[in-house]
C-alpha cells in the first residue's frame, strides 16, 4: 500500500482545466483549459511551481489538450477551433511558429511519437490524422498530413502513440479503442487491430513501458487491460494476417461510482492512476503473484482530489512518484506517492 501526498495546488486558469503534460526532464509542465490559455510552470528556487508563460494567442476556443515532443522543443496544443498551434523557443520565448488545420470539428488529443517525426490528432470529426515533421535548420518546419484515418463512427477522444515503435492507438465515443501502423510495402498508414470490450465511451488509452500492454478508461466505470500476442505466442492465440493480436486480460470494475475520464500509466514504477467524475484519483498496480495472461491488479490507494471532476493525470517522466491532476475546479493539483514501510 502507499499514500498520495499533496504537495501544491495550482491556480490561474479561469474555468475549467482540461490537460496538463510534463516536458521531458520534468521540471516543466504545461497546462490548458477553456479560459483558451496555455501556462507553462517551472519550479522556483523556493520549491514551488509558478507559472513562468502565459501563451494566449494561440487559439480562439478552449484548449483541449497539450502535449511536448520527445525531444523537449517543442509543444503540441490541440484546440476546439479546430486546429492544432505548435509552440518552440528557438527565439527565446515560447512563439506559435505552426498552425495545423483540416479537421471539419473540434480537436480533442494530440500526441507526438517517441521518433518526434510524426504527429498525430483527433477529433469530434471522427478522424485521426497523422502528420509527417520536416525539420530544417534554417527555416521553419513543415507538417505534412501523411494519413486521415476515418475508421472510428463516432467522436474520437484520444489519440496515444506505442513507446517504442510507430504505433497508433486511438480511443471513441463509439466504445472502441483503434491500432494503426504503416504497411511496409506501400508505406500507407491504415488500421491494424480493433480493441473491443467496453460498452460506453472509451476516454483515455495509456500505454505501459513495455508497449505490450493497453490500459483503457471508460464512462461505463472500467479500466480494461489489454495485452498483445505476437504470432509466435506460447498460447498458441490465433493470429490472423501473421499479425499481433490484442486480448482483454483484466478488468478493473466497481471501484469507481462515476465516468473515469483520464488514466496514466507510469514507465518508471509500473504505477496506473486513474481520474475520475467522482473527483477521485485512485492508484493501482500489478500484484507480485500475478498471472501475466491473467493478471490481477490491486487498489493501493484512495485520494479525494478535486472538488469536481477530475479531468487528467499524468505521471511524471523523470520523477518517479510525482503526479499531476487537473480538474473542472480550475486547479491544477502536485502529488507525489509514497511506498508504505
Amino acid at each position: 500500500m502507499g499514500k498520495l501526498a499533496f504537495l501544491q495546488s495550482l491556480t490561474g486558469h479561469a474555468g475549467r482545466v482540461w490537460s496538463s503534460g510534463w516536458h521531458p526532464g520534468g521540471k516543466i509542465f504545461a497546462s490548458c483549459g477553456e479560459d483558451k490559455t496555455i501556462r507553462i510552470w517551472t519550479k522556483a528556487d523556493s520549491g514551488r511551481w509558478t507559472a513562468q508563460a502565459v501563451l494566449a494567442d494561440g487559439h480562439s476556443r478552449t484548449i483541449r489538450d497539450v502535449c511536448w515532443s520527445c525531444c523537449g522543443q517543442y509543444l503540441a496544443s490541440a484546440s476546439f477551433d479546430t486546429t492544432v498551434a505548435i509552440w518552440d523557443k528557438k527565439s527565446g520565448e515560447f512563439e506559435c511558429n505552426a498552425t495545423l488545420e483540416g479537421h471539419d470539428n473540434e480537436v480533442k488529443s494530440v500526441t507526438w511519437s517517441r521518433s518526434g517525426n510524426l504527429l498525430a490528432t483527433c477529433s469530434r470529426d471522427k478522424s485521426v490524422w497523422i502528420w509527417e515533421i520536416h525539420h530544417h535548420e534554417d527555416q521553419e518546419d513543415e507538417y505534412e498530413c501523411v494519413a486521415v484515418l476515418n475508421v472510428h463512427t463516432q467522436d474520437v477522444k484520444k489519440v496515444c502513440w506505442h513507446p517504442h515503435e510507430d504505433v497508433l492507438a486511438s480511443a471513441s465515443y463509439d466504445n472502441t479503442i483503434r491500432l494503426y501502423r504503416q504497411d511496409t510495402m506501400d508505406n500507407e498508414w491504415g488500421p491494424s487491430a480493433l480493441l473491443e470490450s467496453h460498452s460506453s465511451t472509451v476516454w483515455s488509452i495509456a500505454f505501459d513501458a513495455t508497449g505490450k500492454r493497453l490500459a483503457s478508461a471508460s464512462e461505463d466505470r472500467t479500466v480494461k487491460i489489454w495485452q498483445e500476442y505476437a504470432p509466435d505466442n506460447s498460447l498458441g492465440i490465433p493470429c490472423p494476417d501473421n499479425r499481433p493480436v490484442w486480448k482483454c486480460v483484466c478488468t478493473l470494475a466497481g471501484f469507481h461510482s462515476r465516468s473515469i475520464y483520464d488514466l496514466d500509466w507510469c514507465k518508471q514504477t509500473g504505477l496506473l492512476a486513474t481520474a475520475c467524475g467522482d473527483n477521485m484519483i485512485k492508484i493501482f498496480k500489478e500484484a507480485a503473484d500475478s498471472n501475466p495472461n491473467e493478471p490481477t491488479f490491486e487498489l493501493l490507494g484512495t485520494t479525494a482530489a478535486h472538488s469536481q471532476d477530475v479531468n487528467k493525470v499524468v505521471w511524471n517522466p523523470a520523477c518517479p512518484g510525482m503526479l499531476l491532476s487537473a480538474s473542472d475546479d480550475g486547479e491544477i493539483k502536485l502529488w507525489q506517492w509514497n511506498e508504505s514501510d
